[in-house]
């Protein structure tokens, strides 16, 4: 289905759906949550370090925008700031953050990542099985 298939299927007006868009003046709020917006659309949160305006696509679409601040995040990142904001009502400068981390994996091995992280106990928080992932990468070449 396309986006505006699913929104039909649905009976949902662009006005419902908030466009988390890195370019947007807004800044995504608790009151977001309270009933003005059904979906939150993610467009291009994670991409090429430096971003390359992905989102550009879908804002022509006309849909109401909101930010999550000036640092790209990953994905799953946006995915659990948009919760703690809209469903939490936690603030978005309330939420602590780690930018571009260090993940070690002994003392000659680690990799830089160049995002935004929710920070836990002064860690990223990763998705289950990423630092292994990430850990895997360091081993392949480009042929792999």
């Amino acid at each position: 289905l396309t986006l505006e298939e699913l929104m039909k299927s649905h009976n949902i007006g662009k006005e419902r759906i908030c466009l988390l868009d890195p370019k947007s003046p807004i800044e995504l709020s608790p009151n977001d949550g309270d009933g003005i917006f059904d979906w939150f659309l993610f467009g291009g949160i994670l991409g090429d370090d430096p971003p390359r305006d992905r989102t550009g696509e879908l804002r022509t679409m006309g849909f109401p925008t909101r930010h999550l601040g000036p640092v790209q995040m990953t994905t799953d990142t946006a995915l659990g700031v948009t919760k703690m904001v809209v469903k939490d009502d936690v603030p978005l400068n309330s939420i602590p953050y780690i930018d571009r981390p260090t993940i070690q994996f002994s003392s000659n091995e680690s990799v830089e990542m160049p995002f935004r992280y929710i920070c836990k106990d002064g860690q990223p928080v990763l998705p289950d099985g990423m630092k292994r992932h990430l850990y895997e990468d360091l081993n392949r070449g480009f042929d792999d």
